[in-house]
């Protein structure tokens, strides 16, 4: 199988360290926006064709499907316009911006019936795939989740510290994660959904504070807050708070509520969220199956995302 993949920021590395370790895939183009950048990625990594262009890979028959690490803002376009060309199509989270745009890619998806995936790693990070295991075998329900989403971020980075050619969101992409997962690990909808922001930052124009309150139909809650004013630790750490037991995930690591280490290393093939989401798109595409983490199944974390965000106004 021969993969495009688009955007060789910080994710686009991890997708292509990911893609190496699965079987019978070639990643025949990078495209980014800067060439000798990208250029420089595609040869370290052994891929032949480069561009600045996603027309470029777009219009190669011999391309099966592409990964779609760009910015925010171009993700449900470059969605439609893979799913278009004939191609299978894995966007990194967030699917979009707007529930507008989230509904348009779901159109797209039925009319073509590709394979479209959303790259919801929190499905897959083995941490969260233990309890989500535990539950499907009835041996424990949520009450409550509690998760920090927290960043150092007053200028315009990304995740290897370098400049961002566009602005990050605290609620169309990191508040993704947590909705999503909060629906897929209950199994029931989010009926309440409210949010407060602090104020929006003079440059970038995103409020850098956040918090989040859902509610499910049978009265499981999730409290969330998301952080770019935070001065360490970093990142976002979930506590699952059970009817039997409580278990606190950070990445790929899980643990207690009272800090017991739990092993998880034989929860799945790998203990890499990025490659295991891979290996769904890979497998689903053979299979001629729906993807865990395909666009219908994410779309109802965008339409509250929409509900916030309306709410906020």
């Amino acid at each position: 199988m021969k993969i495009a993949l688009v955007g060789a920021g910080a994710f686009g590395e991890k997708h292509l360290d990911g893609l190496a370790k699965i079987d019978d895939v070639e990643v025949t183009w990078v495209i980014g926006r800067e060439y000798d950048r990208t250029k420089a990625t595609a040869e370290k990594h052994g891929v032949k064709n480069v561009g600045t262009d996603l027309k470029e890979a777009l219009a190669d028959p011999e391309v099966d499907a592409a990964i779609l690490c760009t910015p925010t803002q171009m993700h449900a376009e470059q969605s439609i316009a893979c799913m278009d060309a004939g191609k299978h199509v894995q966007v990194e989270i967030p699917l979009a911006d707007s529930w507008a745009d989230a509904q348009a890619v779901m159109a797209k998806q039925k009319e073509t019936g590709l394979v479209c995936m959303v790259g919801h790693t929190r499905r897959f990070n083995p941490s969260h795939q233990y309890v989500h295991n535990k539950i499907k075998a009835g041996e424990l329900s949520i009450q409550q989740m509690d998760v920090q989403t927290y960043f150092f971020r007053r200028k315009n980075i990304n995740a290897k510290g370098e400049p961002r050619s566009w602005t990050d969101h605290l609620l169309w992409h990191h508040a993704a994660h947590t909705v999503d997962l909060f629906q897929y690990q209950t199994g029931e909808k989010v009926v309440v959904a409210q949010a407060v922001e602090g104020p929006q930052h003079p440059e970038l124009g995103i409020a850098m504070d956040m918090s989040i309150q859902l509610k499910t139909e049978t009265g499981k809650i999730c409290t969330l807050s998301l952080s770019f004013n935070n001065d360490g630790p970093l990142g976002t750490f979930f506590r699952y708070i059970c009817d039997n037991g409580t278990y606190i995930a950070r990445y790929d690591d899980l643990v207690t509520g009272k800090e017991e280490p739990i092993d998880v290393s034989k929860v799945d093939v790998s203990m890499n969220g990025i490659e295991l989401q891979d290996r769904e798109f890979i497998a689903a595409i053979r299979e001629g199956r729906e993807p865990n983490s395909s666009v219908a199944k994410v779309l109802p974390c965008y339409e509250v995302l929409g509900q916030l965000e309306e709410g906020m106004r």
